[in-house]
């Protein structure tokens, strides 16, 4: 069974302090994953039809969890007036269709920006196999973005961007992040529920075994969304 914190001795530590520092300890689950993936989405207004898809489609970021039990994910997202959430680290599908399920989209700007701060604060506590993000369109200062992607690229941090239709702003600056980083940047048309279940499978695949993992992947299900990120993923 997982290591659980040792209740103090009598005058060693307070109690507070012990609290303290069995709540700054990782959960059992995130503690026996070996790999971690980052899992986001835009909730801004017109998301929720995409949102629905995603939380139908969750399981197939597990597909390889009982198989190969060594990865976790966390979800995070953006809506309204500079709300930003990222829930903890994850290893079972119903621990991120509980966390998704309850969630409505709600009017606001993009952040993807404060996703990348993010992502980057997670990478410096430990290793990020990719941030995988499922957006439509970008309202943000591009350089700052791209100052983020570099240093996510300095700690091997690809990002997988899947793009919801065409909105030019977006396909510049997600092209530009994810060439940076080693990443990928694949438009889906909107609504394309294969499309997006085989993005996340693959996804899922790379951040478990890395390239040869989504190289099996791809020859097996030889679908354009698993092909588009084995042509670009560069680490």
């Amino acid at each position: 069974m997982p290591d659980e914190p040792k209740l103090p001795a009598k005058g060693a530590e307070s109690v507070d302090a012990f609290l303290a520092r069995a709540e700054r300890s990782p959960m059992p689950a995130a503690r026996t994953a070996t790999q971690r993936l980052v899992f986001a989405i835009d909730a801004t207004a017109s998301r929720q039809p995409t949102w629905d898809l995603a939380t139908e489609l969750h399981a197939a970021l597990f597909d390889e969890v009982e198989r190969l039990g060594n990865i976790a994910v966390q979800l995070a997202y953006f809506r309204g007036i500079g709300e930003f959430v990222a829930s903890p680290w994850m290893t079972t599908p119903g621990e991120l269709k509980d966390r998704m399920v309850g969630v409505t989209c709600r009017g606001g700007r993009t952040q993807l920006v404060a996703l990348l701060r993010h992502v980057l604060r997670e990478a410096r506590t430990h290793p990020v196999r990719a941030l995988v993000f499922i957006g439509d369109c970008f309202e943000e200062s591009k350089t700052e973005l791209l100052e983020l992607a570099g240093q996510l690229a300095l700690r091997d941090v690809p990002l997988l961007l899947f793009q919801e239709g065409r909105d030019a702003a977006a396909l510049d600056a997600f092209a530009a992040a994810a060439e940076i980083t080693g990443g990928a940047h694949v438009p889906f048309a909107p609504g394309s529920a294969e499309t997006l279940r085989q993005l996340l499978g693959a996804a899922v695949r790379y951040a478990t075994g890395g390239r040869a993992a989504l190289e099996d992947f791809a020859r097996r299900h030889q679908g354009a969304g698993a092909l588009a990120l084995l042509t670009q993923i560069k680490r």
